[in-house]
């Protein structure tokens, strides 16, 4: 067995791994041990893979700013107080509570990015269904993995793995939505309109109507401000091409902090309750990607798209995306889109092979609950939650929802 082939077992394994999850053990055991064995063997070097981890260093920003941002509402009730509110505004009905829930998670991946969809409205959703006395939650909670993924390409900030791919050639906001406005729509309704198909027959269970809406305290108020701001600030960023880690990490910091001295609250309680599993997770994920650029992965991809592109720039497109859709599910879509970076920018590869990789990165993970971080901090976030969710189960579904989603929004760049 050669080199190669040792890596693309370890990585097959580890994926098989995070995706079954042997002993019920949290994925990011799974790979940092596939990350340790790489490193043991000396497929990769210490250099090398010091190399791929500091490469997600914005990712790992991004992350820690939304994560204490989402701990420090959580710790203030704001999600308990917006779960009442949509409770008592849906007034009675199971389907409208759905239609809120899904508008609401558009808004928030579009503006705060799909990684806060998980991290943010997860909490809050989950809180809704208490307060609404849901006999089955799992339906809305749903929408928040799914939406996360099909929302993600409306903005540059939507999504951490649109920097990723783009990297410094990132394209001016207004370009952003002249190539990528008809898909998202399509995206965003299609998910929708599949996601409630196979969900239907738990909407017509009775829900709350006697809600009673707490008063949010001043360290709430603040919470919420904070998350506002921060959108504000991401935009900004984007506009000005602004790596968006720092900014995000810098802005959940001071709102932590605010809110700790408003609410006389030891910080230690927000510290302790984030689930810090993720970083090192999305670092194994870097430093195993790393090892596979070794394998000539990338120059190889490269060589046949750029021949591809050159003969049937259109046909190439749709493989591209719906290939790349697919493989975000064996990778996870950070590192994918962190290989598809490399393999687009040296090749000069036409606008429609982009915008369609980048869909598919984007909207692909939606198969299964290894694609995206936003799925696994999905995850993470519902376990907390007490709720657990079976990776065939989801398969199922994703399969559903995410096929026709992909195809059309693919094909909505030629429009």
């Amino acid at each position: 067995m050669n080199h190669n082939e040792a890596i693309w077992i370890i990585t097959i394994v580890t994926t098989a791994c995070v995706i079954i999850r042997p002993f019920k053990l949290n994925e990011a055991i799974w790979v940092v041990c596939g990350a340790f064995v790489l490193l043991v063997t000396q497929l990769i070097s210490f250099q090398e893979a010091i190399n791929g981890v500091a490469k997600g260093a914005d990712v790992y920003l991004f992350l820690t700013g939304m994560m204490l941002l989402a701990e420090t509402a959580r710790e203030e009730k704001l999600f308990d107080w917006l779960a009442a509110l949509a409770t008592k505004y849906a007034n009675g009905s199971a389907k409208k509570l759905f239609v809120m829930i899904y508008l609401v998670g558009t808004a928030v991946t579009v503006f705060l990015s799909n990684d806060a969809t998980a991290v943010v409205l997860t909490p809050a959703v989950a809180a809704a269904m208490k307060t609404a006395k849901v006999k089955q939650p799992l339906p809305y909670l749903f929408i928040c993995a799914f939406i996360a993924n099909a929302a993600s390409f409306v903005l540059p900030i939507s999504n951490p793995a649109n920097l990723v791919i783009y990297g410094k050639h990132l394209p001016a906001l207004l370009d952003w939505a002249g190539h990528f406005i008809l898909p998202s729509l399509l995206s965003i309704a299609v998910t929708y309109i599949m996601l409630y198909k196979s969900q239907r027959k738990f909407l017509d269970q009775s829900i709350e109507t006697d809600i009673r809406v707490p008063r949010l305290a001043r360290g709430g108020r603040a919470a919420a401000l904070g998350i506002g701001a921060t959108a504000i600030v991401l935009l900004t960023a984007s506009a000005f091409d602004v790596p968006l880690g720092l900014p995000t990490a810098v802005t959940g910091i001071i709102t932590s902090l605010v809110v700790v001295l408003i609410a006389r609250q030891s910080p230690l309680n927000v510290i302790k309750g984030i689930s810090w599993s993720v970083l090192p997770l999305v670092a194994g994920l870097f430093l195993i990607v790393e090892a596979l650029i070794k394998t000539g992965l990338i120059e190889s991809i490269s060589n046949r798209l750029a021949y591809y592109a050159a003969t049937s720039p259109d046909l190439t497109a749709i493989v591209s995306g719906a290939g790349i859709g697919i493989a975000t599910n064996l990778t996870n879509n950070l590192p994918a889109g962190l290989i598809a970076g490399g393999i687009l920018h040296p090749a000069c590869m036409p606008d429609i092979i982009k915008n369609a990789v980048l869909i598919g990165i984007d909207l692909g993970p939606n198969l299964s609950v290894t694609g995206s971080l936003a799925t696994i901090l999905w995850l993470v976030a519902l376990r907390r939650e007490g709720h657990d969710i079976h990776a065939w189960r989801f398969i199922k579904i994703g399969v559903m929802v995410m096929i026709p989603a992909l195809l059309l929004a693919l094909a909505a760049l030629w429009m």
